[in-house]
């Protein structure tokens, strides 16, 4: 006879009270599940090695067990994207059937998958076609605005058909133009004839006072392009490096020229500053110097900022020393202070004079006046440096023949010099410039 303990055995029961007195507790039915959950849930714990970070250890365990994900996951719900759920609709049922194209004329019959609510629906793709509108005349309108006596009605009307068929595409209907029944024609015959119909009928059947947009085609311009191209696709290899070389030769050309535009308006700079100097220093004098007007900042002549030096003002608050006045600024070179300090000492100027308020005015304007001074001497030997090497390249091609020879000493047969040479042809000096190149200035670095 079966025992307690085996009924509890074959119900995997087990429990400290029930195994003492042998009987079945309503208990041990009723909470058989919970008590297997917390036996799995314990068995299932791992604990966490010491010394190993909690992030590696949650890649090498978790709860279940499980593997680490290859992929990253997100399973969160909210606002984020949320999943699609498989299985809640019915799927829209589609069904294999057939469908006409409308662009298609031959009623060509095709099928394909389609949804079962858009049966007998057009074509979609049908309105995609689009055709253009070649214009159709009368028997009476050709004989009295289109009659041409170089085209048959014939000729023209096939040109028509065809233009209808391949949609305005001159290269196609070149290709199936009939040339054995009728004459052999261009491409740019064919468009010239087409587009000149186009343009009488739209002025015919226009209404008056209308603004017409009468298409055009010039056909000579059409044949010159197409010329160029063939000439340019069949260069030889030398003449396209010649070409090249030539629009290096023109844009070193085009910087000497911009070169010598700069180099003459700084010259202007210097000689408008110089000049604007001279005659405020001289109404200085003149003038007594009590009662002298104070002139405002406005009526002071625009002398340019590179003529001599800008000494800079001393208007802040505060005790200045007179000396500081003397200092050149920073924007002095080396190269002009060592000029004007060797000046100077020509001179026989101190270079540290005694700081008083009429001594530091007139160092300042001397010095001034002397860089001034050393900028017009550096551009007038630039000047003659550029003039005596153009007068030798003169020379070179007048004795090579491509131009009239200069007399002794830079004299011309006819009894004027070099430079009026130059002067009097001012085209054939600028090519000669241009071309030869402008040489490189003992101070032009």
């Amino acid at each position: 006879m079966a025992t307690g303990a085996d009924v509890r055995d074959i119900l995997e029961l087990g429990g400290v009270e029930s195994e003492n007195t042998g009987t079945i507790n309503k208990k041990d039915i009723i909470n058989s599940d919970k008590k297997k959950s917390k036996k799995s849930s314990e068995t299932l714990t791992f604990k966490r090695p010491e010394g190993m970070h909690r992030e590696v250890y949650a890649l090498l365990y978790s709860d279940k067990k499980d593997a680490p994900p290859l992929l990253p996951s997100d399973t969160t719900q909210g606002y984020r994207t949320v999943k699609a759920k498989l299985g809640s609709k019915k799927v829209r049922p589609w069904k294999w059937m057939p469908f006409t194209n409308p662009a298609r004329k031959d009623g060509a019959m095709f099928y394909h998958w389609r949804r079962a609510a858009e049966e007998g629906k057009d074509y979609p793709f049908a309105r995609f076609n689009k055709t253009v509108q070649v214009p159709v005349y009368s028997e009476q309108e050709y004989q009295m605005y289109l009659h041409d006596d170089a085209w048959t009605k014939a000729e023209t009307d096939h040109l028509f058909d065809l233009a209808r068929r391949f949609d305005l595409r001159f290269v196609v209907i070149h290709d199936r133009y009939d040339h054995q029944q009728f004459k052999k024609r261009s491409v740019e015959d064919l468009k010239e004839r087409y587009y000149h119909i186009c343009a009488k009928l739209a002025n015919i059947r226009a209404a008056p006072g209308t603004d017409l947009k009468i298409p055009v085609f010039d056909a000579g311009h059409e044949r010159r392009r197409k010329e160029q191209l063939e000439r340019l696709y069949n260069r030889t290899p030398e003449q396209v490096a010649e070409e090249e070389y030539l629009i290096q030769e023109l844009r070193k050309i085009e910087t000497r020229k911009k070169e010598r535009e700069k180099r003459t308006q700084d010259l202007q700079k210097l000689i408008t500053a110089a000049d604007t100097t001279t005659e405020q220093r001289r109404a200085e004098r003149k003038a007594p110097k009590k009662k002298l007007p104070q002139k405002k900042e406005t009526e002071k002549p625009a002398v340019p900022e590179t003529a001599g030096i800008k000494f800079p003002d001393f208007k802040s608050a505060g005790v200045t020393l007179r000396s500081q006045r003397m200092k050149l600024p920073s924007s002095v070179g080396q190269k002009k202070i060592k000029a004007l300090e060797q000046m100077l000492m020509e001179l026989g100027v101190d270079l540290n004079p005694m700081p008083t308020e009429e001594i530091v005015q007139m160092f300042n304007e001397l010095r001034s006046d002397l860089v001034l001074l050393y900028e017009l001497k550096q551009a007038f030997a630039n000047c003659e440096y550029e003039l005596q090497m153009l007068r030798h390249r003169y020379e070179a091609l007048a004795k090579a023949g491509s131009i009239g020879p200069l007399g002794v000493e830079g004299t011309h047969p006819d009894g004027q010099t070099g430079l009026g040479i130059e002067e009097g042809k001012g085209d054939a000096k600028d090519q000669i410039i241009d071309v030869v190149g402008a040489p490189l200035t003992p101070n032009s670095r």
